[in-house]
């Protein structure tokens, strides 16, 4: 194996609060082994177009309570081709940059393990989403934000739905995964919820909402993952709206969007980011790479990039049950 002396860092994909610790952790790891870092911008655009800057100490303080990333991100469509892959991988020769740290989600973890299987690239995954939704660790660095950040607005949408007397479907993000919906339920104390992983019947979602919004005469808040199966919280509110039985109820949808990415990064996802990004070096130090580190049952541990973009994470079902149980 190569000797380790010149490590490239980059955030891809979707930002998430606490990619910044993380590049903070990376660097300040690197230097206290003594090796040279070079941030690369932009992920893996910026890899391709040759957009490096040398990182040291200095230049990662005062990030570590800011949210986005420093090195900002973007996604490639030329990185998905073997062509786009072959030029990233002629610019981290040209730079001599011997190893990388990528920090993101499912699609830069995918990125990630083609340039190792193509180019030999040696290289470690940080996982950076909000969504939780990868294989391997427990918890991925944005999720706590992100989950703090809705159910706070969950809590200021329940003021004025208990006002009017309203129904509110409030939409988080979830393009695949229920993690932050179903959080969000029993955290904001939601009547009901609804997520990629189980189809949604429309007849008993009508049924339950009635019952809850006539006979108890009450408001009522339904957290909607984006990815569910009817279209999301728009399609939902349609569906009721058609119905004359709801015509005495007051619907109104509230879409967080990308309020769950901004602000900075709660103390839990502070501490996890700096514990995988000092994870990575050690990785890399210790011989390992194609792995992602994660943090599993409170031990940091690596797991096979390919086992990460191959394998589901499931939802805890004990969770829905309470979610179920609670509403």
């Amino acid at each position: 194996m190569n000797e380790l002396r010149r490590v490239g860092i980059y955030t891809s994909g979707g930002d998430a609060p606490g990619m910044n610790a993380c590049v903070r952790a990376v660097t300040r790891t690197l230097q206290v082994e003594e090796l040279e870092i070079v941030g690369i911008r932009r992920g893996y655009a910026g890899m391709i177009e040759g957009d490096f800057v040398e990182v040291d100490g200095q230049s990662v303080s005062n990030i570590l309570q800011k949210g986005g990333t420093i090195l900002k991100s973007a996604r490639s469509k030329r990185f998905q081709t073997p062509e786009g892959r072959a030029v990233a991988a002629e610019q981290l020769r040209k730079a001599d940059i011997d190893a990388l740290v990528g920090i993101g989600g499912d699609g830069t973890l995918r990125g990630a393990h083609l340039m190792r299987q193509e180019h030999g690239t040696r290289i470690v995954g940080c996982p950076g989403t909000i969504d939780n939704n990868l294989f391997g660790t427990d918890e991925t660095i944005g999720f706590d934000t992100a989950l703090n950040t809705a159910i706070e607005n969950i809590d200021r949408i329940r003021d004025t739905a208990d006002a009017h007397d309203r129904l509110f479907l409030v939409e988080v993000m979830g393009a695949d995964s229920g993690f932050i919906a179903l959080n969000c339920a029993i955290g904001g104390g939601a009547e009901m919820v609804l997520i990629p992983e189980f189809e949604s019947d429309v007849l008993h979602i009508k049924n339950r909402i009635h019952s809850l919004m006539s006979a108890q005469s009450r408001s009522s808040i339904v957290v909607v993952a984006e990815g569910e199966g009817l279209g999301g919280a728009p399609a939902i509110a349609d569906a009721l709206g058609s119905d004359r039985a709801f015509d005495h109820i007051d619907i109104r949808v509230c879409i967080l969007g990308h309020t769950q990415r901004g602000g900075p990064p709660s103390a839990r996802d502070r501490v996890l980011a700096s514990r995988l990004g000092t994870g990575a070096v050690k990785a890399l130090l210790d011989g390992f790479d194609d792995v992602m580190v994660g943090v599993v049952d409170g031990d940091v541990k690596y797991t096979p990039l390919s086992e990460v973009t191959s394998r589901k994470k499931d939802i805890n079902y004990e969770l829905l049950k309470l979610a179920q149980m609670l509403s």
